[in-house]
């Protein structure tokens, strides 16, 4: 156990630290929607008088770590220097070496990072490595950002499941759609550029059925994201149109879950339009979102229809929810509203949100709940 006089040494180190955690963080995040199913990283390099003299950020999955890309900027100027990293460092064999090891070759004398890898192929190994090799490893400096950051990958590591954001854009009355579906475009120019943005960070997005027959959605980002997020749609019954935006793949792939009972000639019809399509036993949210974090998504955007998204939440898909709001009342008591039945009997059975946060996207107005 450590001693009063060396966990004060700690946590003064800790404060040193900080100003230049919160630049590997800055640089992680420039990463933001290309590292799946890898988390975002972002390293510096000082050298043994405190410059800075490397730095680097995760860019793409299977390309190297942050870790490399700031040591070669380093070079020589690494040795008995300081690596500041925002995740401990992998310590094992992926499509790229381990990166304690890199770190070890370079012959820093300090290690600092912002928090422990959940994945269990890492789990403290790497600090640990890095210890019994004599470097001296300070941990948990802007812990609490760095969990931030890389929540999408904490929560696809540690659920098996990639974090959910629910987004959707209603009137200031609660509507979706007028009664007779026209619904475009009830937000502004400022908050659809959003949407685009928030697709460019995530791995895929989810529609249903009924969303794919009434809007008919594109569904990428805008050429702001290579290569596009996944376009999925869920639909049990494959009840889809012949002709939609998502059958054209020259910008995005595009994938069909559906139920195991799906009539053969609908499934047909996809294997025709050359759409890749899947049966699911479940056909529900939980279970297509199991299988986006097999294939490494760390982080998907439902823009789907009420029954769909009233579903995911209480299938526990959503962790993050967006609404924008836009100055305007549509009225009519049969319009459509964002969300299904949640089987609530009393207000008070509602659970609040947390983390609030309100910001104003043109004429509009954008609220972000989390979990």
């Amino acid at each position: 156990m450590a001693q009063p006089a060396e966990l004060a040494r700690r946590r003064m180190s800790s404060g040193a630290w900080r100003p230049w955690m919160q630049r590997a963080l800055q640089l992680a995040s420039l990463g933001a929607g290309r590292t799946s199913p890898n988390p975002l990283v972002g390293c510096l390099v000082l050298d043994r008088s405190g410059a800075l003299v490397g730095e680097g950020f995760h860019r793409q999955a299977g390309t190297p770590h942050a870790e490399v890309h700031a040591l070669r900027q380093a070079g020589a100027r690494a040795q008995g220097g300081t690596a500041i990293v925002t995740l401990e460092p992998c310590c094992h064999h992926g499509r790229t070496p381990p990166c304690s090891e890199a770190l070890m070759a370079a012959g820093v004398s300090r290690v600092v990072v912002a928090m422990r890898d959940p994945d269990p192929r890492v789990a403290g190994g790497g600090i640990a490595q890095l210890q019994a090799a004599g470097i001296e490893v300070i941990s948990g400096v802007c812990e609490a950002e760095a969990q931030a950051l890389n929540r999408s990958f904490i929560q696809r590591v540690q659920t098996g499941r990639p974090w959910g954001i629910l987004k959707w854009a209603m009137s200031l009355d609660g509507r979706t759609a007028l009664p007779n579906g026209s619904s475009q475009w009830i937000s502004g120019p400022p908050a659809r550029a959003w949407v685009h943005r928030l697709r460019a960070q995530c791995d895929a997005v989810l529609v249903g059925g009924g969303t794919l027959r009434a809007d008919n959605p594109l569904l990428t980002s805008r050429g702001q994201r290579s290569p596009e997020p996944l376009r999925v749609v869920l639909s049990h019954s494959l009840d889809l149109p012949s002709t939609a935006q998502l059958w054209d793949q020259s910008e995005a792939a595009t994938l069909v879950l559906h139920g195991s009972d799906a009539p053969p000639e609908r499934q047909q019809q996809l294997d025709h339009l050359g759409i890749e399509h899947l049966a699911l036993p479940d056909c529900q949210p939980k279970a297509a979102l199991e299988l986006l974090a097999q294939r490494g998504c760390n982080q998907v955007l439902w823009e789907c229809g009420p029954e769909l998204a009233a579903a995911a939440l209480l299938d526990g898909c959503v962790q993050q929810v967006a609404g924008v709001i836009a100055p305007t009342l549509l009225g009519g008591l049969a319009a459509r509203t964002p969300l299904g039945d949640l089987g609530l009997v009393d207000v008070n059975q509602a659970e609040p949100w947390g983390q609030q946060r309100l910001q104003s996207l043109g004429k509009d107005w954008l609220i972000e709940l989390q979990r």
